[in-house]
């Protein structure tokens, strides 16, 4: 693991792991690096991986002001301390970060962007959401919050997120609790001005789950319109954590598009 410090000084840690091309991984709201970790091994045998920490979590630091810009930033902070050109694969919220930050740089290759949660007709969160997951996180109920977040913001019904209490990963959404409000409230503040994209040359891939809620699919729908280079794979039976309840389904695409002359067949 390094640091690298951002625009701001906040110290942006990064574990780096394999041996290959380079490729960053960015997560999104509801996890830290760790939510790689079902399908780290294959991209290891790959690619040399670093994996992002974004700030308020893990051994990244923080700071008292936040915005989407300060994670621009350190994203950008990121991909410009990996020398030569490299891949980006960023996940929900970290997908909006990362898709703002490669307009910025231009060492970027492919990138690859999971269901960015941007907002089409408005603030994406019901209202008082934000407010309710914040009430039981002051509360000391982090279960309570983030089952709120799953219910209302990711639209989950309650047997998904039975299921996913069961995965290892849910002690890590519950970590990643306290920086959920704030990163809430940066996506339905956020608006995707797509003059701003129409030079936009880096060939990416938008993933989606095939039982995802509408509103995602309508974001990579504005995406693709804009982006002049772009390819859309539907993932059949999966939702918003596809890396969890379908690692080799999702690391398949991706070796597909960051790999596209090469037979990975015999390592799913």
């Amino acid at each position: 693991m390094f640091h690298v410090p951002s625009t701001d000084g906040t110290a942006i840690a990064v574990h780096d792991s394999g041996r290959g091309a380079p490729l960053v991984l960015i997560h999104g709201s509801s996890s830290g690096s760790r939510r790689w970790l079902p399908i780290l091994g294959v991209l290891e045998g790959h690619f040399t991986v670093y994996r992002m920490e974004r700030r308020g979590r893990g051994a990244s630091g923080d700071s008292a002001a936040y915005s989407v810009v300060r994670e621009v930033e350190d994203i950008q902070a990121v991909l410009q301390s990996i020398p030569g050109r490299l891949y980006v694969l960023a996940h929900s919220y970290g997908a909006i970060c990362a898709l703002e930050a490669a307009r910025e740089v231009d060492n970027i290759d492919r990138l690859i962007l999971y269901e960015p949660p941007i907002p089409v007709n408005g603030p994406l969160h019901p209202p008082g959401t934000i407010a309710k997951i914040q009430s039981c996180i002051d509360a000391g109920d982090l279960e309570g919050a983030y089952c709120t977040f799953a219910l209302e913001a990711l639209k989950r019904p309650a047997h998904e997120i039975e299921r996913l209490r069961r995965l290892p990963a849910w002690s890590v959404y519950l970590d990643m609790v306290p920086t959920l409000p704030r990163e809430m409230a940066e996506v339905d503040r956020y608006r995707f001005d797509a003059d701003r994209f129409r030079d936009f040359r880096i060939p990416t891939l938008l993933l989606t789950g095939g039982e995802s809620p509408p509103h995602f699919a309508a974001a990579l729908d504005l995406l693709r319109a804009t982006l002049p280079d772009t390819r859309t794979v539907s993932l059949p039976g999966q939702e918003h954590i596809a890396m969890d309840t379908a690692p080799r389904l999702f690391v398949r695409e991706v070796l597909r598009f960051l790999q596209p002359d090469e037979s990975t067949m015999n390592e799913m």
